[in-house]
């Protein structure tokens, strides 16, 4: 049988949602979409790419640290962007700068909106423990 764990940051979002930011079953580690919440789940950096896509890469590593995983180990990220033209080149930058030489596989989706106003991006991942960290 498989061992379930679940993360959460401990904000009030997810009780008032009903969900997990990451699950692990088994070897495979689910992580739903991030956005740039500080500790506290209040939202931050409206309408600033840039800063909301290094917050989000930061509570993603949060996620990662607490099942001693490492960003070699995601095998696949989901990226949900509003105005995805005027922002393709930032998100392709921090995504080169957050991986490395690591390419795991990607989709993009340009959406029309997403949870919070001046919220522009929102990160999903597929993580497998069983990749050399």
């Amino acid at each position: 049988m498989a061992t379930i764990d679940v993360f959460q940051h401990g904000i009030p979002a997810e009780s008032d949602f009903g969900y997990a930011q990451a699950i692990r079953s088994g070897e495979l580690i689910h992580v739903s979409g991030q956005l740039s919440l500080d500790e506290a789940g209040t939202f931050r950096h409206a309408d600033d790419f840039t800063a909301q896509l290094q917050a989000t890469y930061t509570n993603l590593d949060k996620i990662l640290g607490h099942y001693g995983a490492t960003r070699r180990q995601v095998v696949s990220q989901n990226l949900y962007v509003v105005n995805l033209r005027q922002h393709a080149t930032a998100a392709a930058e921090g995504n080169l700068a957050y991986f490395g030489g690591h390419h795991p596989a990607s989709t993009v989706v340009g959406v029309t909106e997403l949870t919070f106003p001046g919220q522009v991006v929102e990160i999903s991942f597929v993580v497998d423990m069983r990749l050399p960290a």
